[in-house]
């Protein structure tokens, strides 16, 4: 077997490690499994790591779970959290075990015939019909409250302000770590990772494995990588608006490659790593490069693009690149009329806009009126004349002059006009 813990090392993606995990690694294909929980019906790009774990084992021979946690999600994981969570109601979990599925099947194919295919399962199927009593002896009995106690999760919870913890909440470790025993028993998984957070859940779960087994089958393995975070400290994975999501119908894709190619300089040279997969070689080749002419953005460019082509399609980057140069570069009325709602809304997300009523535009509209009276773009009649004689006055990106007549054939997706002046001043015009 290749090293895959030398090659997730060398990308800053190891944190902690159990000791025999890389040697176990290095002996065999190893059934390795990730949970994901089902807060919501997508996963965002915080979600971005521990599915690109999934898919460098898979690459390295060994055999990926991706776990939805359909029963956990049930609870809530108190780990990294200073309240407790608002429990979700058995419709809206299943709903979201279903949409992150959805994410899931589009890195990983779960319907290979290979003999390290990845597989999804959700611990909902086996903790069903787990009864309280069978719980409290058979996992319960194995792990003392001291241990319990002793993590970060639950000691962070105890000494912090607030109401202190559930026992709902106390007992995700052991149910956590009951998942890694089932894996281990019906999968013969070895290993669990996650994110640096998780190590406490994560050494429960082996622990339990080895209290419950005896010998050759009690072994279980534990690794977590860093928690992504950016250079100046602020929460890696937020845009201005929010979450940056894995599913185009809460993030566009325009939005999406923007967030990447906005990245700064000092973390696009550790997530070109990270979130790549990309060599060595041509890793640091792009590194010397951006160093040589930091202002062509290459690392941020080579960023975008690679991302964008695995969490969408290179289709979706190709029409990206496009809205981007709509702002930045010399694109056309042609260019302009391809994009979507969405993507044109985004493109010019916080432009001025006026409304004008569509039988106003169906009967034609002079220009000079459109820049002033309907929209107020122009102070006055006389400055937008002065500015068509001047020819800085673009309609969908195309130059025009005093006599031109504002009709629906210029209507983008038959309810916008762009009107722009100079090189860097638009405006939408919404016909409604």
């Amino acid at each position: 077997m290749k090293n895959i813990i030398s090659e997730l090392q060398w990308r800053g993606l190891v944190h902690d490690i159990m000791p025999g995990t890389e040697e176990q690694l290095l002996k065999e294909m190893t059934t390795t499994y990730i949970g994901f929980d089902p807060t919501s019906d997508s996963l965002h790009i915080g979600s971005l790591v521990p599915i690109i774990l999934l898919v460098h084992l898979k690459n390295f021979g060994h055999k990926p779970i991706a776990l939805v946690g359909g029963a956990t999600g049930m609870i809530g994981d108190p780990s990294g959290k200073s309240d407790e969570r608002n429990l979700l109601d058995e419709a809206t979990l299943n709903h979201n075990v279903e949409g992150i599925k959805s994410v899931l099947s589009r890195f990983l194919d779960f319907n290979s015939n290979e003999i390290n295919a990845p597989v999804l399962v959700n611990n909902y199927d086996w903790m069903k019909n787990l009864s309280f009593i069978n719980f409290a002896r058979d996992v319960g009995k194995r792990i003392t409250v001291n241990y319990m106690m002793a993590k970060d999760s639950v000691k962070k919870r105890l000494s912090g302000e607030g109401e202190g913890m559930s026992f709902t909440e106390f007992t995700y470790q052991l149910i956590q770590g009951y998942d890694f025993y089932h894996l281990h028993k019906e999968y013969n998984c070895l290993l669990q990772m996650g994110g640096s957070d998780q190590w406490g859940n994560i050494t429960t779960g082996t622990e339990l494995v080895r209290r419950m087994n005896v010998g050759e089958d009690a072994k279980a393995y534990a690794m977590t990588c860093p928690l992504i975070t950016k250079a100046d400290g602020s929460k890696f994975g937020k845009s201005e608006g929010g979450n940056v999501w894995l599913t185009a119908d809460k993030t566009s894709v325009y939005k999406f490659y923007q967030f990447w190619l906005n990245t700064t300089d000092v973390d696009a040279e550790k997530y070109i790593k990270i979130f790549t997969f990309l060599d060595a070689a041509t890793i640091d080749a792009l590194i010397e490069e951006h160093k040589t002419a930091p202002h062509l953005r290459a690392l941020q460019r080579k960023l975008a693009e690679e991302l964008t082509v695995f969490v969408h399609s290179k289709e979706d980057l190709e029409n990206a690149i496009k809205a981007s140069n709509i702002l930045f570069g010399n694109s056309t009325s042609d260019d302009l009329k391809q994009l979507d709602e969405t993507t044109f809304l985004d493109v010019f997300d916080g432009v001025p806009q006026a409304e004008i009523s569509r039988t106003e535009i169906e009967a034609g509209i002079d220009i000079v009126t459109v820049l002033n009276e309907k929209t107020g773009f122009m102070k006055s009649n006389g400055e937008a004349r002065r500015a068509l004689t001047a020819n800085s006055i673009s309609v969908n990106k195309e130059k025009v002059a005093e006599d031109f007549v504002l009709s629906t054939k210029d209507l983008i997706n038959n309810q916008f006009v762009l009107l722009q002046s100079g090189k860097k001043n638009y405006f939408v015009v919404r016909v409604v």
